[in-house]
């Protein structure tokens, strides 16, 4: 039998063979009939089929890609689309201006006259996912150029089925490259902004409560999709009308209590579960790297932020998504050395070398597997360092630099767009871009990168000379402005572009890049190849374990229970709202109400203020329908489920297949996630569905939403 038919059979086995706790994967959802009898046993009432189906509508056909990062699930026969507030938050922030402040005030269409376009926004349905192993790596062995050939042709045959100029194929690899397969989308291309709550609100907390229970954040916004009027996609226009789906999510205010089966889809984007000691040692040092810089360089944009609402609103996406994954770094290594993750993997990896040594077979094909990563990445350290402040330090941190990049792209190579749809990307950069601020964060990023990175990787344009006149010198550039860039578009001379300074800076700067990523991508094969081999060991080993792949960002569905967990040590507050005393430590409660919001105000603080009409409903306890049974509002709630990044905005659904909350965030205790499971702390934390509508009914005051809905019995 070949080997990747082995590899296939093992993996059977081991799915059938199942011990493993149930909370922890992240299920293909073709596959669902493997986990069904553990569903069914936690609380599951649906079949298989109502989750999965090509043929006939099933819970798939109402999750969505958002915005090719998130997740989102359809909760009305009208294409109404919920997601979490941070995920709508560049559209939201697009729409705004200080005339019109939707990140301060938020924003109730009133109509379908008022929803608003949103150009580049488009969401995804799942059509179809299919085993195409042995499609895929049949008389490879495994060789890139001839796995990507047979690629092409599979592709070519699901075009054949798939036509719509709107359908888009992915094929990827699983388990490191052992398993592929294919998944086909529906895009959908005209979504209009429907509503959202103010920052006060979806993202009450800010970054001090990031990542951190107990939440009181209702982090959600609403949009909508639009197809033709025969239904098909299409791009924007007038004539649109709302999608009608396959299938959409029915609303429950029942509530929950602990225990409760709790179920999860949507795409998660990456884990990094079968990766060895050494790779975690160096995805520390990248955290630590990572969280420095764009700590300096969040301290600029703040600043600029906290001084005008213009600049506020320019850069409220920036320093979002920025700060996201700042503090993601930060509690990730606080995690990975709390849980002494490094530890659990080199045992793992002795485990594995010693059941390997048992038997001459297996030791020729697995005994350099580990050897060859560990010297990938002793190999690699230095120079991931350096590609890490190339790429944080100047492609991420000089927004003029990166913007003179796109114009060389244009001018050199202008196949990828026409003329008009160049221009108005660049304009689009204008529009939230000040110069002041860049100019700044440029000079903080200069100095950074000349302090921590050996002289000879720095660039020409910041030697023999000051940082402050190398940067000065750069924003002569016309490419500055609007007015300069668009004098320039008028007739783009190469040989101009190619003296201008922003652009000789950037080339410097690449000088450096592609120096490095030779060796990176050299090393980068290397690891790759060497990881399938460790992880169709690992597998092999563990027949019985149940293995899942890595999250890769296609459709996955984990399940799980509603549950609180308990931390021995724990340093927040004592005594608030969800945190009680155990005998075994600090009781996190499963549950979050809105005492816990005006326990957390403070009056005035960005991250902190509450609106005062919330809180008036608050100490009025005018929650409607809405209330739990002790006449509590419910602001958020925790899981078991295992998510990651891209699970944002997913969908919690009970056993009944019912909507009760949406996926935003995981806890602090279990940052290592990416890289390990952890079954006692690692939790989802979910807002609780009956506090959006509380939001959207007696705050946004926005009844049409709510009577969209359908409520489950």
């Amino acid at each position: 039998m070949k080997l990747r038919n082995i590899f296939a059979t093992l993996l059977v086995l081991a799915i059938a063979a199942s011990t493993a706790k149930a909370d922890e994967g992240m299920w293909l959802l073709n596959l669902i009939g493997k986990n069904y009898k553990q569903m069914k046993a936690q609380g599951f009432r649906l079949k298989p089929e109502d989750v999965y189906s090509v043929n006939k509508s099933s819970l798939k056909d109402a999750i969505v890609v958002f915005g090719g990062y998130c997740t989102g699930e359809i909760v009305s026969d009208k294409g109404l689309v919920f997601t979490n507030h941070h995920c709508g938050y560049e559209s939201i922030q697009k729409h705004s201006t200080v005339a019109n402040d939707y990140l301060k005030d938020g924003f109730w269409a009133q109509s379908y006259d008022e929803e608003i376009p949103t150009p580049d926004l488009y969401v995804s349905i799942l059509q179809e996912i299919a085993d195409v192993t042995d499609e895929v790596l049949n008389g490879t062995d495994f060789d890139k150029e001839k796995i990507d050939a047979n690629i092409e042709k599979i592709t070519e045959r699901y075009k054949k089925k798939y036509t719509s100029e709107f359908h888009r194929i992915e094929i990827k690899p699983f388990f490191e490259g052992n398993s592929y397969f294919v998944s086909v989308y529906l895009d959908y291309k005209d979504v209009r902004m429907v509503g959202t709550p103010p920052d006060a609100i979806g993202k009450f907390g800010g970054d001090t409560d990031n990542w951190i229970w107990p939440r009181h954040t209702c982090d959600f916004s609403v949009f909508r999709i639009y197809t033709a009027p025969d239904g098909s996609p299409a791009k924007y226009s007038a004539t649109n009308v709302p999608l009608k789906p396959k299938h959409h999510l029915p609303v429950s205010t029942k509530g929950y209590k602990k225990g409760d089966f709790a179920m999860v889809m949507g795409f998660p984007g990456t884990t990094l579960r079968y990766s060895t000691s050494y790779e975690i040692k160096n995805d520390m040092l990248e955290n630590e790297y990572r969280a420095k810089i764009r700590g300096v360089r969040q301290e600029v944009l703040h600043a600029d932020m906290e001084a005008s609402d213009a600049i506020r609103i320019k850069y409220a996406t920036k320093f979002a998504h920025s700060s996201n994954y700042w503090k993601k770094s930060i509690e990730a290594n606080k995690s990975l050395k709390g849980l002494n993750t490094v530890g659990d993997k080199e045992r793992q990896e002795r485990k594995f070398e010693n059941w390997y040594n048992q038997n001459a077979e297996l030791k020729a094909e697995y005994k350099d597997a580990l050897s060859q990563i560990k010297k990938v990445c002793d190999d690699d350290r230095d120079n991931a360092k350096i590609f890490l402040y190339v790429n944080e330090c100047f492609f991420g941190g000089m927004e003029l630099l990166m913007h003179g990049y796109s114009i060389i792209n244009f001018v050199l190579d202008p196949e990828d767009m026409t003329k008009e749809e160049f221009i108005k990307e660049a304009h689009d950069f204008y529009k939230d871009y000040n110069v002041t601020t860049d100019f700044k964060a440029s000079i903080a990023m200069a100095k950074l990168y000349l302090e921590d990175i050996p002289e000879a990787y720095h660039p020409d344009f910041l030697k023999n000379t000051t940082v402050d006149a190398a940067i000065t010198k750069m924003f002569t550039s016309p490419l500055v402005t609007k007015d300069g860039f668009d004098k320039f578009i008028e007739n783009p001379a190469r040989e101009t572009l190619l003296e201008d300074p922003i652009v000789k800076n950037f080339m410097s700067v690449l000088n450096i890049y592609r120096e490095l990523a030779s060796t990176y991508r050299a090393n980068k094969d290397a690891l790759t190849a060497a990881r399938r081999v460790y992880t169709k060991g690992v597998n092999e080993m563990n027949i019985g374990s149940n293995p899942y792949p890595d999250a890769n960002f296609t459709e996955r569905l984990t399940y799980g229970t509603v549950q609180d967990y308990i931390v021995p040590n724990y340093q927040g507050k004592k005594n608030v709202d969800a945190v009680k005393n155990s005998p075994k430590g600090t009781l996190l409660e499963y549950y979050t109400t809105t005492n816990g919001v005006l326990e957390k105000e403070i009056p005035g603080d960005y991250e902190f203020d509450v609106p005062a009409k919330l809180k008036t409903l608050i100490q009025n306890k005018d929650f409607g329908r809405y209330a739990d049974k002790d006449g509590t509002l419910h602001t958020c709630f925790l899981t078991d489920n295992d998510i990651t990044g891209g699970n944002s905005g997913s969908p919690v659904i009970d056993g009944r297949g019912n909507l009760i909350g949406l996926a935003f965030d995981g806890n602090s205790e279990s940052m290592c996630s990416d890289w390990i499971f952890n079954p006692s702390l690692q939790r989802c934390i979910n807002v609780d569905i009956r506090y959006v509508l509380f939001i959207i009914e007696k705050y946004g005051e926005c009844p049409r939403i709510i009577n969209e809905l359908t409520f489950a019995k």
